[in-house]
């Protein structure tokens, strides 16, 4: 695995390694031994790539079998930071910021779920990952089931995490954001004083021991982008392509089926109050051999409100599961059989 930007200038292909060994087995006669591969850094580095023009901003930490975490609306890669050292020692843990997200560029374009899976296929091609264990929160999640959709060759594993696609409910909140006229309501209302009053508010809470604190944190941290107006304009179009008033308008429910032969775990926080836990169990129930797992002191954000949880359940799930392959024959034959079709017969008209 290839690994572009990553503080390792001397990574080698599957090829090279393999002349490389041939090389060491031949004693000195072929000559100096290639140099060893870096130990990436035990830390989560921010690393930049141009992709079709754009800014593109990731994190990375460990080495191992790769692992995608893709964050939620308003989130970033750096929230990831707790779950990602954790799973470093075992893992390459690789963590996009989405386009219009975080660090990364927020043009006027596309912001559907298939376009996010598709900008997170070519940043994984771009870098040499041709297979991963799919991780997904909120919005994250429903961009990760729309990759394994698309590019089912592509994933391992599939996990879902406090996951949006999964039904209609969603917290008014999220649903009166997708209103129009709300852009002009945010310009006014993020502003340095609101930001830092949730923060400090966050920050009292947690001393306390409240959990609210966490909540309040990731809040203030999701909402600073907003003072930009490119990446406003990105939130909304993200927000609408997923929600509108009368909740999420898109479901993969109709499509959990083909998940049948994809090791899947579903996680949840049990005090969610953003994406009803009812959807995870539905989801579980649809899915063969899933599993689900609840993190009770958790609300809908799990890799915030319990990381060592959710550390551990991605690892017990990855360590006791085969990684899937899924070629395009094994897709057609698992539509094949859910897909019944019969002959219409009859004069066509002219």
């Amino acid at each position: 695995m290839r690994l572009v930007g990553w503080r390792s200038e001397v990574t080698l292909s599957s090829a090279r390694r393999r002349r490389a060994r041939r090389e060491s087995a031949a004693g000195s006669r072929a000559g100096p031994r290639p140099a060893p591969v870096t130990t990436l850094p035990a830390q989560f580095d921010e690393w930049q790539i141009e992709l079709h023009g754009r800014r593109v901003i990731y994190r990375v930490a460990g080495s191992g079998p790769p692992v995608v975490l893709i964050h939620g609306m308003l989130n970033s890669s750096s929230h990831w930071r707790s779950v990602a050292l954790s799973l470093a020692s075992e893992h390459t843990v690789i963590a996009p910021d989405l386009i219009g997200h975080g660090d990364s560029a927020a043009p006027r374009g596309d912001y559907s779920l298939g376009a996010h899976a598709a900008s997170i296929r070519d940043l994984l091609a771009a870098i040499g990952v041709d297979r991963a264990t799919i991780v997904g929160h909120s919005l994250g999640g429903g961009v990760a089931m729309q990759f394994f959709y698309q590019f089912p060759q592509r994933v391992e594993r599939l996990v879902l995490v406090s996951s949006g696609g999964l039904g209609r409910d969603v917290s008014p909140l999220l649903r009166t954001a997708a209103l129009p006229g709300v852009s002009g309501a945010l310009s006014l209302t993020i502003n340095p004083r609101l930001l830092r009053a949730l923060r400090s508010g966050g920050e009292r809470l947690r001393a306390r021991g409240v959990p609210a604190g966490i909540y309040l944190q990731a809040i203030a941290r999701a909402l600073a982008p907003l003072e930009n107006a490119d990446a406003r304009g990105a939130f909304l179009h993200t927000l609408r392509s997923v929600i509108d008033i009368h909740g999420q308008r898109v479901s993969a429910n109709d499509r959990l089926y083909l998940l049948e032969s994809m090791p899947t775990l579903i996680v949840w926080g049990g005090r969610d109050n953003t994406i009803p836990l009812q959807h995870g169990r539905s989801a579980h129930e649809a899915i063969p051999g899933s599993r689900f797992h609840v993190l009770d002191s958790a609300a809908h954000f799990p890799h915030l409100e319990d990381p060592d949880g959710l550390s551990q359940a991605l690892r017990d799930f990855i360590a006791s599961t085969e990684p899937a392959l899924i070629e395009d024959g094994d897709w057609g034959s698992i539509l094949e059989r859910r897909s019944p079709r019969s002959r219409r017969l009859g004069v066509a008209e002219g």
